[in-house]
């Protein structure tokens, strides 16, 4: 990989492309560091610690929530919105219609993503100001409060803006490269927690041996699920043009275990964020109820949160899936030119047959994620490892890495192959 790296660096046009993407990871972990003036942040990271939620809300944005920096929403409000744009194209056949129309149709589903994500960064925004930052705001009048609004729901769409730079100008998908950034950044402050934890005797050298096997292989099981294919054979007609003869050829459909990458983990940690966000515009009570039944640190509260979040992860994994995979399109690009799967009669047997062996892989891929996710979180839990890192993070930061590394190698491929052309 390190090689690759060198490589890409002297090829000018990937050269931009990692160079701009890190100067936007700059811009944006500078956003983290500059605190919304009149707070006490001391207030914040005092919530944060005892409330499960905001931990996990806190470790997505790299710390700028307890910190409370202008950065403080970080790119949740984005994935919200892209997740219920999304959810509705699915549902509207007008909205499916736009997204089939090219590059005309893509902007404007991209301005209707923008939109709803500036409506979703002011609720979110109204929300923690009053439900959270009020007790910890040094100066108490309406306009004040106004200016701390404000300036959350700016940085937000900023942190936007940075993020849809990144995806067009930049190295991967940008929303995944912020949250993989905003989780690695935690980690010094986690391995410092445990260096403590072990010098003091609530922590032994063990069970930290067995955390650190299992986060091996866990790594080693996502890899592998990520990498996985499933080829299906393709044949090619033979066809008679004048008096030469075409096609006869073969060829396969790579199918991925996990086609969707790891959207739906961030999709599934998105929606799980939510209920904090209503709980704080519902007053005391409604954030009572809600931090109660998502209290990771009872197991009941952890095997509850748990297990919903390994099912969004198997629905978003399915509904991800469909989209990325379309099997009518393939079908018929497959009919068009010639070609068939052995056994398979073209049209509509060869589409549900397409599709029976996209919901297994789906269903496995997903079910895989989920358990990878769900033992490094047992290990943090019930060994009481004061780790914020747990199997979510490890799957995004995997899974994010190997884009990038997928998204490098093609990018060396292209420019390899224009350069033998020329």
């Amino acid at each position: 990989m390190i090689s690759k790296i060198k490589q890409a660096l002297t090829i000018k046009d990937i050269r931009k492309k990692l160079l701009f993407t890190f100067f936007m990871i700059i811009v944006f972990r500078l956003g983290t560091t500059i605190p919304v003036p009149g707070i006490n942040t001391s207030v914040i990271k005092n919530m944060v610690e005892k409330n499960s939620l905001l931990g996990l809300y806190n470790m997505f944005s790299g710390g700028a929530f307890s910190n409370f920096t202008i950065f403080a929403l970080g790119i949740g409000p984005y994935i919200t919105a892209s997740i219920i744009i999304q959810l509705l194209t699915a549902g509207f056949e007008s909205l499916k219609e736009l997204q089939k129309s090219g590059e005309e149709g893509k902007k404007k589903i991209n301005k209707y993503t923008r939109m709803t994500t500036l409506g979703l960064a002011i609720i979110q925004a109204v929300g923690i100001t009053l439900g959270i930052v009020r007790s910890a705001l040094k100066v108490n009048n309406p306009f004040f409060i106004f200016t701390v609004i404000i300036t959350l729901v700016a940085a937000s769409m900023m942190v936007m803006w940075l993020g849809d730079r990144i995806t067009e100008k930049g190295l991967g998908n940008g929303s995944s490269v912020l949250i993989f950034i905003g989780i690695i950044s935690r980690l010094p402050i986690d391995i410092g927690a445990i260096a403590q934890r072990v010098n003091i005797g609530l922590l032994k050298w063990p069970a930290i041996t067995i955390f650190i096997v299992v986060v091996l292989i866990t790594i080693t099981g996502v890899t592998f699920i990520n990498e996985s294919t499933r080829k299906i054979p393709v044949q090619y007609a033979k066809r008679v043009v004048g008096r030469k003869m075409y096609g006869g050829e073969s060829s396969h459909i790579p199918m991925k275990v996990n086609q969707s990458g790891v959207m739906p983990i961030i999709f599934a940690s998105s929606i799980l964020a939510l209920p904090q966000t209503i709980a704080l515009l519902g007053g005391s009570k409604m954030q009572a109820a809600v931090n109660a039944f998502f209290n990771l640190s009872t197991d009941k509260g952890f095997w509850t949160y748990r297990i919903i979040e390994i099912v969004l992860i198997v629905l978003f994994s399915y509904f991800y899936n469909t989209i990325s995979f379309n099997t009518e399109d393939i079908t018929k690009n497959m009919k068009n030119s010639g070609g068939f799967i052995p056994g398979i009669r073209p049209g509509k047997p060869t589409e549900n047959y397409l599709g029976g062996i996209l919901s297994k892989l789906t269903i496995v891929g997903a079910a895989f994620l989920g358990l990878m996710a769900m033992i490094p979180a047992l290990m943090t839990h019930y060994m009481q490892i004061p780790m914020n890192f747990g199997g979510t993070s490890l799957l995004i930061i995997v899974g994010v890495a190997l884009e990038l590394k997928r998204q490098l190698e093609s990018n060396l491929v292209m420019k390899n192959y224009q350069g033998f052309l020329k």
